[in-house]
């Protein structure tokens, strides 16, 4: 729940960034407990070519760098490419010889399970989120909050097959 951003109805994703970073505090604890901010608009450069990693932030606990990518729109298949190629990037470069290997996490406006499902993007280290800037009317809260309930159930029962 990003509503504390103060985003108004349209925005892009350096507007996003740019919110995030002024709520850094509070973003980070929305997010989990341990993480340390470390870099913006982290410089990437392949074969001549430069790419940036939206946010960079370091995890104490897990003792590894977390790359933050925002999407404004819904998740696509190709921003798991995108996040492979910053994740392998941040383990040939970055990553020091007792940390583990980087994790990714796309953060975005929405999400299809399929899409989710069929990309198995837990098998690539990357997590996938999706958020609100505003609160949802009540009757979809409780309609995604049931979604969430049962999704939680299948993988409780495949996981003890």
């Amino acid at each position: 729940m990003l509503d504390f951003l103060g985003l108004k109805d349209t925005y892009g994703e350096n507007d996003l960034e740019a919110a995030i970073l002024r709520e850094i505090e509070a973003f980070i604890l929305e997010i989990g407990v341990g993480f340390c901010f470390v870099e913006r608009q982290k410089r990437m450069q392949i074969d001549g070519r430069d790419y940036y990693l939206d946010l960079l932030f370091y995890h104490r606990k897990l003792r590894r760098l977390v790359a933050v990518e925002l999407k404004v729109g819904d998740f696509e298949a190709a921003d798991k490419g995108q996040m492979e190629l910053y994740l392998n990037w941040l383990k040939r470069y970055e990553r020091e010889s007792d940390e583990e290997e980087p994790l990714g996490m796309i953060l975005c406006a929405g999400k299809t399970q399929e899409h989710v499902e069929l990309l198995e993007l837990q098998k690539s280290g990357i997590h996938l989120a999706s958020y609100l800037t505003t609160l949802l009317p009540w009757k979809q809260l409780e309609k995604k909050l049931h979604e969430a309930v049962k999704l939680a159930r299948r993988r409780v029962l495949t996981s003890n097959r």
